[in-house]
């Protein structure tokens, strides 16, 4: 799965291109606010959400920013698949244990890309994000990262993502082109506006295009 870095492997593809606009208007809209902490989510499974926060962290990276991306995904977290690194223990295990955080901060082959993994699944993941040591470590590591990417999961069905959007500075949506059902975009925006969430926007992925057009590559 490491073939998704596209952002990293291929810096030049339109689809990294897209990535860094992506970043450059998270980055307009840190002007004038402290924004540290976004959380990318969708509204279901299949959406490609955990290809655009991984290549997104990437694309911060690559300014020459200390980036963190956790994989707050419990149950079904891909992203050291992704990045190819082991995931013999991460985020589930560190706010079960008293452990120091350095243990569990992986370097990956992105410079300036460090990662914790998801760890072990567990039983209750809904309940260790929303511990008050799944609060206190994003407060110390904003001391020591410029960005930190929380790759949440889908809203609808689950509450894990309303709870992580309570402690991220911005949430964004990814939907897919022909696959989200617009109802349930609408419904994920509620549930989020509901608990206070402040979205950057919402991100469309899998978009098809003409194979003759600049942009004729995307990302299944």
């Amino acid at each position: 799965m490491k073939d998704e870095l596209v952002a990293h492997i291929k810096p030049k593809s339109s689809i990294s291109e897209n990535i860094r606009t992506i970043r450059t208007n998270l980055e307009f809209s840190n002007i004038k606010e402290n924004m540290k902490v976004i959380l990318i989510t969708s509204s279901i499974s299949g959406e490609g959400k955990s290809f655009i926060s991984s290549n997104l962290a990437v694309a911060f990276a690559q300014t020459k920013k200390r980036i963190l991306i956790i994989d707050c995904d419990i149950r079904r977290g891909k992203l050291h698949k992704i990045l190819n690194t082991k995931d013999e223990k991460g985020l589930s295990d560190l706010l079960i244990s008293n452990s120091d955080v350095n243990d569990y901060i992986m370097k990956t082959s992105v410079n300036n890309l460090y990662l914790i993994t998801r760890g072990t699944i567990a039983p209750n993941p809904s309940e260790l994000l929303n511990s008050n040591k799944m609060k206190n470590l994003i407060k110390d590591l904003k001391d020591r990262f410029d960005y930190i990417i929380l790759d949440g999961v889908p809203v609808i069905g689950l509450s894990d993502a309303l709870i992580l959007s309570k402690i991220a500075d911005k949430t964004v949506i990814v939907a897919a082109a022909n696959y989200t059902p617009t109802d349930l975009l609408i419904n994920t925006k509620k549930s989020l506006e509901n608990v206070g969430a402040d979205i950057a926007g919402v991100v469309v992925n899998k978009i098809r295009v003409p194979s003759n057009s600049y942009y004729s590559k995307y990302y299944e």
